[in-house]
């Protein structure tokens, strides 16, 4: 207020001089007058530097925004340069379809980052990030086994290819229920290895492959899972693998040594084979002992269909009285020589603790359900081998 109050007092002031000498009164007002101009001099002075002081800082404010502007500008756009490349870089793919061939392995248990980084160094895709956002984004599995693949594909062309099981090779799957003999044949077949090899590396009694409790006889001595058998150099491999993590498996699930262990196997294999169902797996396991324990024989159509070489649906009534069949556990009392098959881990729990009952007689009654009924007596026994015909004309 009071610079500009000053401003306007000396724009719009006047002051009247008087001829000849000055009174006392003219002298004193000079003076006044003269002090007055000089003192508003100086505050205009002192308004003009604080004024130019003013502008100064407004224009080195002004130049500090516009140097921190421009500094900004620059390294966002270093930034944002740094983030797109990187960006552009993950998400790197090929259009496909793609050239050449390339043999590509999944292993069992491999994640879909080991997957790609292994799909980027066979140059089959452009980025890691571009093939396991192909997995995640379209919920798909990738599987073990050995494909055919090309160079430069797109990553979702790749994914639908190690996402499709029936695309997979060189994997031999080993289930629960298989028989040794059909595994075999499938580890010839997928590793290229003559069938004749494996049956060398068991001949007189597989020395080095398997233990001594399995007497020679590899049938229920292998472990069910998945298996590159294309990378495996020999039949002895392959079957030394499948043995070596069956007796890991049993040893883990507490199975019992020596004799005991071959016995399990036998009875977990006739459970596996007669009902296949976890539910049920513990009262067969009972009947067996039960049988055994009063000298009966246990009279099991998968036995005699495993001597014959059929499936228990197709046994015939003359082999049904074939004595010859070391497996008739309807004519021979016990237990097989060996175990039928392949026993999963639920089956060969069920021989550590199978479940109390006075059963002697089971009959799964619904082939399409697997619903089993469990009999301590005959007259039970064969009511419920009635209700199997009802319910299964085709199989009488």
């Amino acid at each position: 207020m009071s610079d500009n109050f000053d401003e306007f007092f000396d724009k719009h002031a006047k002051w009247t001089e008087h001829d000849g000498e000055p009174s006392s009164e003219s002298s004193n007002s000079s003076k006044y007058k003269s002090s007055t101009v000089s003192s508003r001099k100086r505050a205009k002075a002192r308004l003009e530097a604080k004024k130019r002081r003013r502008r100064a800082k407004v224009v080195l404010s002004i130049l500090l925004v516009f140097v921190l502007a421009v500094v900004g500008y620059f390294g966002y756009s270093a930034v944002r340069a740094w983030k797109l490349s990187q960006n552009s870089e993950s998400v790197a793919d090929w259009p496909g379809p793609g050239f050449g061939t390339v043999e590509f392995t999944i292993d069992t248990g491999e994640g879909a980052i080991s997957v790609a980084n292994k799909l980027v160094k066979a140059n089959v895709v452009k980025s890691q990030s571009a093939f396991t956002s192909a997995v995640s984004a379209n919920n798909k599995i990738l599987y073990p086994g050995v494909y055919s693949l090309k160079k430069h594909m797109a990553a979702i062309d790749v994914v639908d290819i190690l996402s499709d099981q029936t695309k997979a090779g060189g994997f031999l799957e080993v289930r629960a229920g298989d028989h040794a003999a059909d595994v075999l044949q499938k580890a010839s077949t997928l590793s290229g290895i003559s069938l004749d090899k494996f049956k060398a590396a068991l001949a007189d009694g597989a020395a080095g492959i398997l233990p001594a409790e399995a007497n020679g006889s590899v049938e229920g001595w292998l472990e069910p899972g998945v298996y590159n058998v294309k990378a495996m150099k020999s039949a002895d491999a392959i079957l030394s693998a499948m043995v070596k993590k069956r007796i890991e498996k049993l040893d883990s699930l507490g199975i019992p040594k020596g004799k005991d262990r071959e016995k399990a196997l036998i009875m977990a294999s006739i459970a596996e084979a007669e009902v296949n169902n976890r539910e049920y797996y513990g009262k067969v396991i009972r009947v067996i002992l039960n049988r055994l324990a009063k000298d009966m024989s246990l009279g099991m159509d998968s036995t005699v269909g495993y001597g014959a070489g059929v499936k228990p649906i197709k046994l015939t009534q003359a082999m049904l009285d074939d004595a010859n069949n070391p497996y008739n556990t309807r004519i021979h009392k016990g237990l097989t020589p060996t175990p039928i098959g392949i026993a999963g881990d639920n089956a060969l729990l069920a021989t550590i603790k199978p479940q109390d009952g006075p059963w002697l007689y089971f009959v799964t009654t619904n082939l399409k359900t697997g619903e089993t009924k469990f009999a301590d007596n005959k007259d039970d026994f064969l009511k419920f081998r009635d209700e199997y015909k009802r319910n299964n004309p085709e199989g009488n």
